[in-house]
């Protein structure tokens, strides 16, 4: 197991993400409007984040709340915005009102953001089959050079990792043992907890991602660098079944 697990933390601007890299964030996943779970985030919002980190950024692809792609012109055209800013890595899901992938979005933001790698965010745990879902993507999976899907952002459940923890670790794996479908990385994420790190890590999960827990103060404060940095060492700890939970 990797002695180095990815640490993913939400950052709204500059503030957040120079918090969450001094904090020990490997990456952060760029959003605006938390109150609608997170949207694509204007392109000067971008460029000013990346001006002041020097840390891999993904930046969310959604228009609206939930999990239908609206309007993909416009979704297509903000995606080549941030493009020609400098952004090189996205997130970006979408389901058809009977919960399967939605194809022809996914495919048409995957033509723009051809060569970018990326994120299929938590909307798998909408999917009417996740099984499904994942062999469904397996086309725009990452191949060996750069770019495609890469990872899914999963809680293995609507109501967060608690619930969720035995479909995480079912589909680790399925992950180690190389099915068709599940070449993706899985990031954890979604009601995550300190406590539950050992589990994972022990299972061989090794990419997390947090929002509020990286905010004490709330959703109306700043990312604080403190509480990333004791997300930190808890997952430096995990491998060796040393993290200190409170």
């Amino acid at each position: 197991m990797s002695k180095h697990a990815l640490l993913e933390v939400i950052a709204l601007g500059p503030q957040d993400a120079i918090a969450a890299q001094a904090g020990g964030a490997d990456r952060l996943e760029l959003v605006t409007d938390m109150a609608a779970d997170g949207l694509t985030p204007p392109r000067a919002a971008f460029a000013a984040i990346r001006a002041a980190v020097d840390i891999p950024l993904r930046v969310m692809l959604r228009a609206a709340d939930g999990f239908a792609a609206g309007d993909v012109a416009a979704l297509c055209e903000d995606a080549a915005a941030l493009r020609a800013e400098g952004a090189d890595e996205f997130v970006l899901g979408f389901l058809t009102p009977d919960g399967r992938p939605d194809l022809d979005a996914v495919r048409a933001l995957a033509e723009v953001i051809d060569g970018c790698r990326w994120t299929f965010h938590r909307a798998i745990d909408r999917a009417a089959d996740r099984d499904a879902l994942r062999k469904e993507l397996a086309a725009f999976a990452a191949p060996a050079g750069p770019g495609g899907l890469d990872t899914f952002l999963t809680a293995g459940a609507v109501a967060g990792v608690d619930t969720g923890l035995p479909t995480l670790l079912a589909e680790q794996a399925r992950t180690a043992a190389g099915e068709p479908g599940y070449a993706p990385r899985i990031l954890v994420g979604g009601g995550l907890t300190l406590g539950q790190l050992p589990t994972l890590r022990a299972a061989g999960l090794d990419a997390f991602h947090i929002g509020g827990a990286a905010r004490p103060a709330g959703w109306s404060a700043p990312v604080d660098a403190a509480a990333v940095r004791e997300w930190r060492e808890a997952l430096d700890g995990a491998v060796d079944g040393a993290v200190a939970v409170g």
